[in-house]
């Protein structure tokens, strides 16, 4: 039976009160996972000291594990397909236990690379991330876009969450000593979490369609839309395009994220208060990934790619002529705000004009788009501040490349109303 026709009786595992435990295993999973993405973040100074190194070479661990966090979501995503949930995550238990453990006792910057990218990127945070938001997919059909919002949520919680208390440790007992730590904690503590998915759901994928009178706009607009001319594009075409918007808005989206830290140390206000910084830039980013995820539900993701894009534009402006303490505090909160929503919504229009049998692996290329943007713009402020000596020029360059975004996104959504005016298909009442 196609997942879209399942009947009653294959969804009765979905959203039961065991469908909401397992969601909210997955958030803190996710939480505890993302400590592998924003631990090297706030260790960015400390890095470029000990191994007496560039910015930019100092940014290089940032770009290996996310490079290493798109590729293993691939990886991980075909493993639970065949395997089920627990095996990645307990692969991304032992990866990240295992990398923490040794990126802590690393005596070059190459080793301390190394096991960010390949253990701690591929093998441990990646097995966190797609596994677990396709999981909650399986559990979940009335409520699903606000049970998957909730899940990927964690990604952003951990962000939220770690950079303080990994900013302690480090002060009071050096880099080394935390990240040992982190690895240990992340054994203990995820093993005994990965024993409430012993559980397979049955077949509870029920597609989620827009109800009466709701969604009427994009919907149409989406129907209009030939599956196999999407917007009038070949499919791989506008694949294409979405992987460009999703590289230029991330590049954009890096600037502050990854270099906070870093900047504030730069201005004199010292790595403590940037750590404090990158936790509310991405606690607010969770306010804002749930925000926009019902807001999509009203607008479409095109449009709410777009209104997400242009904020994030407008705050990455900010930045360039405020670096007093307060103001930076202010505007790491906007743009927390601002960008919460953009990544997820490009699972929502792929999911939207594309058929739905292709949505998986069309989510997931896109998605690692996003991931190699985030890459790319973590090393190339690096490399911009080793050049000219200052951020400035790196916020511009977030600027062009945020431009670049809203340029695609503007022309996609152009088409999908140019289109929408073809075929006159009745909106229901």
């Amino acid at each position: 039976m196609h997942p879209d026709t399942a009947s009653p009786r294959q969804n009765d595992n979905a959203e039961t009160p065991y469908a909401w435990v397992r969601l909210i295993v997955s958030l803190l999973l996710m939480t505890i996972g993302g400590s592998g993405m924003y631990s090297v973040t706030v260790v960015l100074p400390q890095i470029q000291a000990e191994f007496d190194v560039s910015r930019a070479d100092a940014s290089l661990p940032y770009t290996l594990t996310m490079v290493g966090f798109g590729l293993g979501g691939i990886l991980m995503g075909r493993l639970s397909d065949r395997f089920g949930v627990v095996t990645p995550i307990v692969i991304g238990t032992l990866g990240l236990s295992f990398g923490f453990v040794m990126a802590g006792l690393s005596t070059s910057l190459w080793q301390f690379v190394l096991v960010q990218g390949l253990f701690i990127g591929l093998l441990g945070t990646a097995a966190t991330f797609a596994p677990l938001v396709a999981d909650t997919s399986q559990w979940f059909t009335k409520r699903r876009g606000i049970a998957i919002a909730i899940c990927m949520s964690g990604n952003y919680l951990a962000g939220a969450v770690w950079p303080p208390i990994m900013q302690y440790f480090i002060d009071t007992s050096g880099w080394r000593y935390t990240y040992i730590g982190i690895g240990v904690f992340c054994l203990a503590s995820m093993l005994p979490l990965a024993l409430v998915y012993r559980r397979r759901p049955s077949s509870v994928t029920a597609a989620t369609t827009p109800g009466p009178g709701k969604n009427a706009r994009f919907a149409i607009e989406a129907a209009r839309s030939d599956p196999n001319r999407p917007l009038g594009f070949s499919p791989t075409a506008l694949q294409g395009l979405l992987c460009v918007a999703g590289v230029a808005c991330c590049v954009a989206m890096a600037m502050p994220q990854v270099h906070i830290v870093a900047y504030c140390g730069d201005l004199g206000f010292g790595a403590a208060r940037g750590a404090e910084m990158l936790a509310l830039m991405l606690g607010l980013g969770i306010v804002s990934r749930l925000v926009s995820g019902w807001l999509s539900d009203h607008i479409g993701g095109l449009r709410t790619l777009l209104l997400g894009s242009l904020l994030q534009g407008v705050a990455l402006i900010m930045f360039l002529n405020n670096n007093g303490l307060v103001s930076l505090y202010v505007i790491s909160a906007l743009f927390g705000l601002f960008q919460g929503g953009i990544v997820p919504s490009y699972a929502l229009i792929v999911r939207e004009y594309f058929t739905p049998k292709e949505a998986g692996a069309r989510v997931g290329t896109v998605l690692m788009a996003t991931l190699f943007g985030m890459a790319l713009g973590g090393w190339m402020s690096g490399a911009i501040y080793d050049l000219t000596g200052s951020y400035q020029a790196a916020f511009v360059n977030g600027i062009v490349w945020n431009l670049v975004n809203l340029s695609i996104v503007g022309f996609l959504l152009y088409r999908a109303k140019r289109g929408a005016g073809v075929i006159n298909l009745p909106v229901r009442a």
